[in-house]
């Protein structure tokens, strides 16, 4: 079982926002990411758009309203 889980450190033990579904004793590897801001102005929109690892076609940004509503603005193809 692979599962994405959210969870707070308090300085000492990682607290899981959910409950892991785990019998206790369960060995687990754990690999972490900050998702809160590391910095203290926060992140930036950019790194926060690449943190959430989006995939998209390449003309995305030039054809945004076709992709988003089904639009055809008269521009590219």
């Amino acid at each position: 079982m692979n599962k994405t889980i959210e969870a707070v450190f308090d300085g000492q033990v990682l607290h899981p926002s959910e409950p892991l579904g785990l019998e206790p004793n369960t060995r687990v590897r754990l690999t972490l990411e900050p998702v809160a801001p590391a910095q203290p102005g926060g992140w930036s929109f950019l790194e926060t758009a690449r943190s959430l690892h989006l995939d998209g076609p390449p003309d995305w940004s030039a054809n945004l309203h076709k992709y988003l509503y089904g639009e055809e603005t008269g521009h590219g193809a």
